[in-house]
């Protein structure tokens, strides 16, 4: 798909100025594709901003847990820019190249732990049904304090809305970036 919608600097807008200082920018001091496009939206960006912070940077849930949600919403939303961006996040909190690519198949994948498999199945479950069936509940409310299933609905539905944001918007891959030619939809 094309770019839709142009990338936002920090002179396009004033209120830019204030989000974009926020650690919103890559290496070379632009800021990441994702929030110059939304950039086009300064008022919507600032109030989204609190929730997605809180999915990526103050969720109860262990980083590795949340980046594979993040991974398996990812993949499920065929979100090139998504899973790109989260495969680097991923190796940076520990999760191997072949657990990657593991994420790809699922829960049948071979060599999960029983708590990975219930993350996938879990990611799985609220892609397809929007809801948790009462076996997962119940699995993961043996392993998960309330606080943290409900970051864990929370992070895979914000990660829902990130992949229709960027699939729909068209946002390119920033540099360095791994593209996934297989989620690809063009």
């Amino acid at each position: 798909m094309n770019q839709r919608l142009p990338l936002r600097r920090s002179g396009d807008d004033p209120r830019l100025v204030e989000l974009y200082s926020k650690g919103l920018t890559g290496p070379s001091g632009d800021p990441l594709n994702i929030f110059g496009v939304l950039g086009n939206h300064p008022d919507m960006l600032k109030r989204w901003l609190v929730f997605a912070t809180h999915v990526l940077s103050k969720n109860s849930l262990s980083p590795r847990d949340r980046e594979l949600l993040i991974l398996r919403t990812g993949w499920n939303c065929r979100s090139v820019y998504e899973w790109g961006q989260h495969v680097v996040i991923a190796r940076q909190c520990g999760i191997s190249d072949t657990e990657i690519e593991a994420v790809k198949s699922g829960a049948d994948a071979p060599g999960w732990s029983a708590h990975d498999r219930l993350l996938m199945t879990a990611a799985d479950e609220l892609h397809l049904h929007q809801s948790l069936s009462d076996h997962t509940w119940s699995e993961l409310t043996d392993v998960y304090e309330t606080e943290q299933i409900l970051d864990l609905i929370a992070t895979v539905g914000n990660y829902h809305l990130v992949a229709m944001f960027l699939n729909s918007t068209g946002v390119p891959l920033d540099a360095g970036v791994p593209d996934e030619p297989a989620l690809r939809r063009d």
